[in-house]
């Protein structure tokens, strides 16, 4: 099919080329008597360079050598014949047969020279195109479909069909356009979508005419090439995170692992001190030694028993498992009884709780409102001075979230580490001092958002503060108010 095309267009080039001729040689008879021979001469020229222009150099040479023949044979005297008697004559039709046949080649070579042009800029069009959608596109899936639509509208194909076998996974194909029914002869090119690191697949292409221009063809290999190196670099950036991701949950684990032996070793420490210490048989059964020591062994039980609390709840609250059984409760009870088992931790420490008596119920996990309520009071415990004051308040705003604040009277943190103080293991200052996991903002702020609230620190003239807000609906219903009466504690 593309011969035959090709054959017609040629000779229909020559068909047409001879009828310009033809036409231009019958107006120049008609006006013969009242035109001179150079005029007629230059004018002969003029069919030479269109047919040259627009059918090429074959049939720009056989206007010239017919122009030559039309000129000599109906405008040098003697009419109707080849012959010449004049020496002038003679001249004129070499210098007009030298001349045709130069402007015919200058015009060919012009005439290539813009198609060559036209089609580098197709071809450098194209693979712009290409390289702009791939640019960025780190999905496989993506990346071949893109390939295989430019291919599909670029090459005016039927069909075409980009295999692609990842090193270590199943083998899988796109054919566009999806709803072309399935063609049963073999692909006319088949291109294989290599690299450096091997193949990587295949594009498939099947169109009417079976043979592409060298230009085309060479189209058509780059864009295998880009589709290949655009998947080498998506499957290698896949690799990279893969590793990133494997490496930072190695260096979390490291970064746990000693955090919590340090943890578990100084309460571990202290019980077998004072177990040992109640078992040697010096501590007399009634004396304030051994209230002393069993003291301490329940104190640093319930250190055990909270860091492996924040430990189990730092885990559900990353496997999104973490659901709070709201109910309505008063938010002084629950700071109440945070405080009264903190009462030993606290001794140095000036406790101050402001919460409104008209203060409605706020619908809440009591449990976990008890856990971040212990944290926060903790953290501030560990960084405020000595016989200073903490001060817990609660307050309702307008728009229906109940805001509670924790404020210390602590040293500043600086302002690029306020909104990484509740990530885990984060620490600012003092952290070869204050002992610790680094999990106990990051509990806060996973139960916080799991109310539906929002937790953030601030700095204050006087020192520090944990803000954080929760609804006071449940699932629509308003709270209910109940008189609550403030305390000092």
């Amino acid at each position: 099919m593309y011969r035959s095309s090709a054959s017609s267009r040629f000779i229909l080039g020559y068909l047409l080329g001879f009828l310009t001729f033809a036409i231009t040689t019958g107006m120049l008879y008609v006006l013969r008597d009242y035109l001179d021979t150079p005029l007629i001469a230059l004018l002969f020229l003029l069919p030479v360079g269109i047919n040259t222009a627009f059918w090429g150099l074959g049939p720009g040479i056989l206007s010239a050598l017919s122009a030559f023949l039309g000129f000599n044979y109906f405008f040098i005297k003697p009419y109707y014949t080849l012959a010449v008697h004049q020496s002038s004559d003679l001249i004129v039709l070499i210098v007009f047969l030298v001349v045709a046949v130069v402007i015919s080649q200058l015009v060919a070579r012009a005439q290539a020279g813009l198609a060559a042009a036209t089609t580098r800029e197709r071809e450098a069009t194209k693979l712009y195109e290409l390289s702009a959608a791939l640019a960025g596109v780190q999905d496989d899936q993506a990346i071949v479909r893109i390939v295989a639509t430019e291919a599909l509208q670029t090459f005016t194909a039927e069909q075409v069909q980009v295999t692609v076998t990842p090193a270590k996974s199943q083998e899988w194909q796109l054919i566009l356009p999806v709803e072309a029914m399935a063609i049963t002869r073999n692909p006319e090119w088949t291109i294989p979508l290599q690299t450096a690191r091997g193949m990587l697949g295949e594009i498939r292409l099947w169109r009417a005419d079976a043979t592409l221009e060298p230009a085309e063809e060479r189209l058509l290999h780059t864009f295998a090439s880009q589709g290949a190196m655009a998947l080498e670099r998506a499957w290698l950036t896949q690799t990279e995170t893969r590793a990133k991701v494997l490496e930072e949950s190695d260096h979390l684990k490291s970064a746990l692992l000693s955090s919590v032996s340090h943890e578990l070793r100084s309460p571990l420490a202290t019980i077998k001190a004072s177990i040992t210490s109640l078992r040697s048989g010096n501590v007399q059964w009634k004396s304030s030694a051994r209230e002393d020591l069993l003291a301490t062994v329940d104190d640093e039980t319930d250190h055990l028993n909270r860091l492996v609390g924040n430990l189990l709840d730092m885990s559900r609250i990353e496997s999104g498992a973490l659901k709070p059984q709201r109910q309505w409760n008063l938010i002084v009870e629950i700071i109440g009884g945070v405080i009264s088992r903190m009462r030993k931790a606290t001794e140095g420490h000036q406790l101050i709780v402001d919460v409104p008596e008209d203060l409605p119920l706020v619908p809440v996990d009591y449990v976990q409102m008890e856990q971040v309520f212990d944290n926060l009071i903790s953290n501030s415990l560990k960084y405020a001075p000595p016989n200073t004051m903490i001060r817990i308040s609660a307050n309702k705003q307008d728009e229906g979230m109940l805001l509670v604040t924790v404020s210390n009277q602590g040293p500043p943190v600086p302002q690029e580490h306020l909104d990484r103080i509740f990530d885990k293991f984060y620490r600012v200052t003092d952290a070869d001092r204050v002992t610790g996991t680094g999990l106990g903002l990051s509990i806060c702020k996973g139960i916080i958002a799991a109310h539906g609230g929002r937790i953030w620190a601030e700095n204050l003239p006087y020192g520090f503060a944990f803000n954080f807000t929760i609804p006071l609906t449940l699932d629509g219903t308003p709270p209910h108010t109940l008189p609550v009466d403030s305390e000092t504690i």
